[in-house]
Formats: structure tokens, sequence, C-alpha cells
């Protein structure tokens, strides 16, 4: 069973940066998975902001979020990192990660319904 643990978040201004971090785990070392960071506004329905995939570190970015968001391989296992630079007030909301074993190299998908493990949520809020 996938199991998610996500740190990070917090308050900044218009234009600063925050980090994401999110470890996976499976019970067993030789898992890969599917990472991916959705975030939900109040009011609004949740969104996936990118995914990757590390059994070959493929991306992917809601394009809202493209040249300012970078998500990589963290420094120990299974953990991948959320880089939030540029930020903006509309970038505010509830942060989540999710994770699924991956099978395959692709670019993972970035449909809510395709994670079964879920963080609790890390709140990232910016001011203007």
């Amino acid at each position: 069973q996938v199991q998610v643990a996500e740190s990070g978040g917090g308050s900044v201004q218009d234009g600063g940066s925050l980090r994401l971090s999110c470890v996976a785990s499976a019970g067993y070392t030789a898992a890969s998975f599917c990472v991916a960071w959705f975030r939900q506004a109040p009011g609004k329905e949740r969104e996936a902001v990118a995914t990757f995939n590390t059994r070959s570190s493929t991306t992917y970015y809601t394009n809202s979020v493209k040249g300012r968001f970078t998500i990589s391989q963290g420094s120990a296992q299974n953990t991948v990192d959320l880089q939030m630079d540029s930020l903006k007030p509309e970038d505010s909301a509830m942060y989540y990660c999710a994770a699924e074993q991956s099978y395959s190299r692709g670019a993972c998908r970035a449909e809510r319904g395709l994670y079964n493990a879920w963080g609790q949520g890390t709140q990232v809020t910016v001011s203007s």
C-alpha cells in the first residue's frame, strides 16, 4: 500500500519562493512511483500542478506554473520536491501530494482519480 508524507509550505510575498517535499513509500525499496502535486483554493476544484515519474524522471506541468515551478527528485530515495519560484497570489491554496506506483516510463497522468495515496495537505499563501 502506497503512503505519502509531505512537508514544506508557508507564507511568502508576491514573487517569493517556497519548496514542498513529498516522500512516497510502498513497503519495499524497489518501488517506483508517480508523484503528483495538486492544489485546491477555497471554492475551486482540486487541480493538478505537476507530476513526476521516479522511474524515468519524466515530468508534467499545468500551463499556469510552467517556467515557475520545478518538480524533481529529492535528495532522499523516493522523495520528490516541488520548487515554486516567482509565486503569485493566485498560487495560494492547500497543496496535496499524491502517489501511485509507476510501472512505465512515461509522464504520469494528472487525473485526481488515479491516485489513492494522499497527504494531509500543506498551506501555501502568497500575499500581494
